[in-house]
């Protein structure tokens, strides 16, 4: 590995801009299809955009905040020194993947990735399992650096803080540059987007690409109506499988009836009361349309329909 660039002093804009430059540990399970809250599409957005988003919440923050503690817990635990690298790496040969790391560990070829979840999410941390994303972004790591081993550490907000040793898998960091090298010299540098893979997450990209639609018509390719009848199948299918799922529910509160809770030993069944408030905007626009008027926000989106000619 080489280093890219030193983080001592560099502004967070500036340290986004370079993560435009390569693909990164976080990219790397987004690319593989792995990442629940990332798609290919999204890392595609990002690498090929001018715009730098600075976007943040409150769980980003405490996850960086309390990075340094799940350090020193790790430290604690296993003996190990870590240490701050304070810099963004690359692979010599395939300078397109670069490596911000948490840490690393002192005298030895290994370094440590620091998470934090809530503990909504502490079933993904069950005995010896890690969510398959950051277990391809330790990996990632070890294909830029040269790693031997890389730890992962998380604490589970409130309950538990545990680590997993991940030895280097030679086989797995072949295919994890050929997949991250394709996706690099393929798309990004082509500016050829990747296929959608049906998520919630490259739906809002392509909003983002084509947010407005003008007053015109474009041939459709015939290439299309095989999918296009398949998804006609997939919506009769949904409509049934959602009838079978009304009929089997509608059994179980018949089975209940006034009662709000049944369970046995595999399952706990909850059928309890809901109050729910609206507002009656109708109402409102009829009788106060100035109250209606200065509480109204107007927004614009793309609706699509599809009909069999």
């Amino acid at each position: 590995m080489r280093k890219l660039i030193s983080t001592n002093g560099l502004s967070n804009e500036e340290w986004l801009r370079y993560r435009k430059q390569g693909i990164g540990g976080s990219d790397a399970g987004a690319i593989c299809g792995l990442n629940p809250y990332v798609s290919p599409m999204s890392v595609f957005y990002d690498k090929t955009n001018e715009e730098i988003e600075t976007y943040d919440n409150e769980s980003m923050r405490q996850g960086r905040d309390l990075e340094e503690y799940v350090a020193c817990r790790f430290a604690e635990e296993t003996g190990l020194k870590v240490r701050r690298s304070n810099a963004i790496y690359q692979n010599e040969k395939y300078p397109f993947m670069q490596a911000n790391v948490d840490r690393l560990i002192s005298g030895k070829n290994m370094g440590l990735e620091c998470k934090t979840a809530s503990a909504y999410n502490a079933d993904k941390w069950v005995g010896d399992s890690v969510p398959a994303h950051y277990e391809i972004q330790c990996h990632h790591y070890m294909a830029v650096t040269g790693a031997e081993a890389w730890y992962l550490a998380v604490l589970i907000m409130g309950r538990e803080f545990k680590y997993k040793r991940i030895d280097r898998d030679e086989e797995l960091i072949r295919n994890l540059i050929s997949i991250e090298k394709e996706f690099w010299e393929e798309h990004v540098l082509t500016g050829n987007m990747p296929d959608p893979d049906g998520s919630e997450i490259s739906n809002e990209v392509i909003n983002r690409y084509f947010p407005a639609a003008v007053k015109m018509s474009v041939p459709l390719p015939s290439y299309l109506n095989e999918q296009l009848k398949r998804r006609e199948e997939i919506i009769h299918l949904a409509k049934k499988l959602e009838q079978e799922q009304n009929q089997i529910e509608q059994k179980i509160k018949l089975f209940m009836g006034e009662y709000e809770e049944a369970f046995n030993e595999h399952y706990k069944v909850s059928w309890s009361n809901v109050d729910t408030v609206r507002i009656d905007s109708k109402r409102l626009k009829e009788e106060r349309p100035d109250l209606y008027r200065d509480f109204s926000k107007s927004s614009q989106s793309r609706r699509l329909t599809i009909k069999a000619a």
